[in-house]
Parts: C-alpha cells; structure tokens; sequence
C-alpha cells in the first residue's frame, strides 16, 4: 500500500510532466511506459523462478522494494528525459524483482478454498495505496502552484516506510525444502499444465488490449480536464478497483473464475468504446469506471488462476512465465497505443483496444472449460 502510494503519486503526474514540462510525444511516452512495465514483468520470471529454487520469497520481494524507494528521488533530480527512462528503468526492476515471489508467498500462505479472497484482498489493499496517491498529488498540486517536483519529493516518504514495513514487520512461514540449489531449469516450464497454459494465452492477449493508464489520463486532459486535477482520474478508477475487487475474489471462490473474468472483459470493452466516442469530461470519467470494474474483476482473479493450475513448488516460477508474456504485450500495447493516437488521434488508440479486448474474450470461451475445472 505505502509503494502504490508512492508510485502513484509520480505515475499520475508523469505523463503530464513529460509533455508540457519536458516536451515529449505521446509516441515517446508510450515507448517509455512499454518499456517500463515490460522491464518489470520480463524480471519476474527469474525472481519467481529463484524464489522457487532459493526459497527465499521475503529476501527477493526485499530486494525488489529496496531499489524501488532508493529510485524515487532520481524524479524530482530529473532535468531530462534520459534521467525519467533511467528512474522508471531500474524502479520497475525493484517491481519486476519482488512482484512474482510476493504472489507467491501470499499463494503458499492462502488455503485454496479462500485463493481467490486473499488475491482480491492484496489487490484492493494495493489499489487503496493508488488510490491515496493521486489524492496527495492533486492535495500537494493545489498547495504547492503545481510544482511537480515537489510532489515527487513527497513521494520519496512513503516509499521508505514500505521498506521498512518490509524488513522488519514481514515474516516469511516455513516452507518445505527449495526445488532445488538456486538453479534456474528451463524443464520445470513442462511441468505447468495446459489449463496455466490457456491462463496466459488469454491474460496476454488482454494485456494487448489493456495499455497503460497513462492515457487514460492523456485522454482526459483531451477533453478538458485542467491539469491540476488531473490525478482524479486514477483516483476514480482505483476506488472503483478497490471497492470490487476483493468481493469479486470472494465470488469467485464460490461460483468459478471463469464467468467474472468475461465480465470483466466485457466492461473493458465498454470502457474503450465510452473513452473512444465520448468528448466530454463526465463521459471520460464514466468510461474510467467501467476501465477500474475491469482491472477489479480481471488482475486478482487471473492472479488466482495462475495459482490454481501451478504445483505448490512452481508458483513462483508460473507468476514469473505468467508475467513475462504479459510484459511483452504491455511493451507492444503501450507502443501501439502511442503510435495510433500520434497518426490518428485517440479514439483510434481506444477502439484498437475494444477489438482486442473483443478476441480476448473470444479466447476465454474457447478455454472456459479447462478454467471451470481448476476454480475451485
């Protein structure tokens, strides 16, 4: 919660900051958004997968932390672009390297029976820290005349308790003996089933059509949301984000991932429609609703799944493969979303992903049946 805190209060302003105080193209920023959420997602399959044969969850999710808060100060240092891409750079390696161990250390403590609860629990629970982060910027924003840095001065604090919390206040359970001596073994990857299999082929391809929330911010502002509150935007989503999706982890423990999850495609499709057609501040800010209904009934339960259809001594190993081929599609989705909206405006950009989201949802049925028998 502290790190999205943290994190939010930067990434609201960021892409803003980046335009109209560094003169970037959104083209460049979807380049740097790719690039950075593809960076932490590629590093966690070998986090996950060390954390499988070191059995050192809390150490790697440690280590992760760390170089996300030592990162926090390089924003507000920042005179160029090159300082703004090293900083994301090597603060999404500190998310890469703690994300997938974390996952799996909350799915060695959870009973299967409560798995997809404890997911939508963590999710709501991070969600609340991005929600309270954009809330500081705008309340930071107003009091500060829209000084940027100092908001991202602000946001070097939070960062540091989060570590903190983590050295001294997590305790890792005993767990069995490590899969093996610190050796990565690319064999391990024929032990995940076809049902984790399916899991990831249709989380990548709606990770495709889901790209960075940085324009959904840019969009906003295009249709005349003042800078200043612009934060408000992730503010929305996030309460919505936060409010579903723990009850939407509890009902799918007892009624199926497989249902919600198309549910949750649908509203994203909506989502894309709204923001592609609609022009006015209200209509964004409904299609920013239906984008949070999404994330609440998608992030958590996909989460779930991979713990489902893993063995116990592969999940950090399945959250680290899930993540890869997420990566990937969140560096060619942020690229693409860049480039549509630079040549042909920003309802191109949201459209592309309603057709996407459309053959994500197409997958899913085609895989239901492999999902429903892995729900329980």
């Amino acid at each position: 919660m502290f790190m999205d805190i943290s994190s939010e209060m930067i990434h609201a302003l960021l892409p803003v900051y980046l335009v109209t105080v560094l003169g970037i193209s959104t083209l460049t920023i979807g380049f740097i958004e790719g690039i950075a959420e593809a960076t932490a997602n590629i590093t966690k399959i070998f986090s996950g997968a060390l954390s499988d044969r070191l059995g050192k969850r809390k150490l790697l999710t440690t280590i992760g932390y760390g170089l996300a808060a030592f990162t926090k100060p390089i924003f507000p240092l920042a005179t160029t672009v090159g300082w703004v891409v090293a900083a994301r750079f090597v603060d999404r390696i500190g998310k890469g390297i703690r994300d997938a161990p974390r996952d799996a250390l909350i799915a060695d403590i959870a009973s299967a029976q409560m798995r997809g609860a404890s997911f939508g629990l963590r999710q709501s629970l991070d969600t609340v820290g991005a929600m309270v982060g954009p809330l500081a910027a705008i309340a930071l924003m107003a009091l500060s005349s829209d000084n940027f840095r100092f908001v991202f001065w602000m946001a070097v604090v939070p960062a540091f308790i989060s570590l903190a919390i983590m050295v001294f206040a997590v305790r890792e359970p005993p767990r069995r003996e490590a899969a093996g001596k610190g050796r990565l073994r690319l064999a391990d990857l024929k032990r995940l089933s076809k049902p984790f299999w399916a899991v990831v082929g249709v989380a990548t391809v709606l990770t495709l059509a889901r790209f960075s929330e940085a324009f959904l911010i840019l969009r906003s502002q295009n249709v005349g949301l003042p800078v200043a509150l612009v934060p408000i935007v992730m503010v929305i989503m996030n309460v919505v984000y936060a409010l579903a999706a723990y009850p939407a982890g509890m009902l799918s423990d007892r009624l199926g991932r497989g249902g919600l999850l198309a549910v949750g495609i649908l509203c994203l499709i909506v989502a894309d429609l709204i923001l592609a057609l609609g022009t006015s501040i209200i209509l964004a800010m409904v299609g920013v609703v239906f984008w949070g209904f999404h994330m609440a009934l998608t992030q958590g339960l996909f989460a779930s799944l991979v713990a489902d259809t893993a063995p116990a001594d592969l999940r950090g190993t399945a959250f680290g493969v899930f993540n890869f081929a997420g990566g990937i599609a969140m560096l060619v989705a942020s690229i693409l979303a860049g480039g549509l909206w630079d040549a042909y405006g920003p309802a191109a950009t949201f459209l592309a992903g309603g057709g996407l989201a459309s053959v994500a949802l197409t997958g899913l049925i085609f895989a239901r049946s492999s999902i429903r028998e892995t729900s329980h």
